[in-house]
């Protein structure tokens, strides 16, 4: 593999990606935005109320990523609607996106060509993740949680990631936070516990609480 190569479809999967989350926002309700914020505590009243501008991705991430009850899922819609030809590079990006996989990362170490090897601190094993700004940035040992789209043999972010700071909330005060929300969830391990949508809410519930989105500071690509 050849660097250059490997970026520049990185690169155009990249803008495919965040002009398909852009797009598919656009079929999702207002009300419905509005209520996946209110369960992360992001309003008052009938109004989304933000410390900084990176909280509005976590109910938008829900928004995207999770169906309503009874009703049919954001991502099924939308491919009805674009009707993307099988080979196309926007149908590759759409498969990965409709696969996503949520869970808590750890970055291991550099990947010998571009990017980074990331560990799922949830199921055990490595994922190669590509984020020009996270490779710039981030310190080896950082973990995080995020959801991932895997549409070539790397990786890409789903438009954000939630740090785990020691300062301000480590994987275990995390755990423990989601786990006193949501009991239930103390049953389940591995890819079960990471699927399961319940998890992400509390993550991202503890992320406001905590306020670990202030901290964000890679610049998205």
């Amino acid at each position: 593999m050849i660097r250059s190569g490997v970026l520049a479809r990185y690169r155009r999967l990249r803008q495919i990606s965040k002009e398909q989350h852009a797009a598919v926002l656009d079929i999702i309700a207002h009300d419905v935005l509005l209520d996946w914020a209110r369960r992360l505590d992001l309003t008052e009243g009938k109004a989304v109320v933000l410390e900084n501008d990176n909280e509005l991705t976590l109910p938008e991430d829900l928004a995207i990523y999770l169906p309503r009850l009874g009703r049919s899922h954001p991502l099924d819609r939308y491919a009805r609607v674009a009707r993307f030809t099988s080979d196309s590079d926007e149908a590759i990006v759409l498969a990965a996106m409709r696969r996503a996989c949520f869970s808590l990362w750890r970055i291991e170490r550099r990947h010998p060509v571009t990017g980074l090897i990331l560990r799922d601190l949830l199921r055990d094993k490595e994922t190669w993740l590509i984020d020009e700004a996270m490779e710039k940035n981030a310190p080896l040992g950082m973990e995080m949680a995020a959801r991932l789209l895997q549409p070539e043999s790397f990786a890409m972010t789903a438009r954000i990631i939630v740090p785990l700071l020691p300062d301000l909330m480590t994987r275990t005060e995390l755990m423990e936070e989601v786990f006193t929300r949501a009991p239930a969830l103390t049953r389940l391990q591995g890819d079960t516990l990471a699927g399961d949508p319940r998890f992400a809410i509390g993550v991202y519930r503890a992320a406001v609480a905590t306020g670990a989105m202030d901290r964000v500071r890679f610049k998205r690509k």
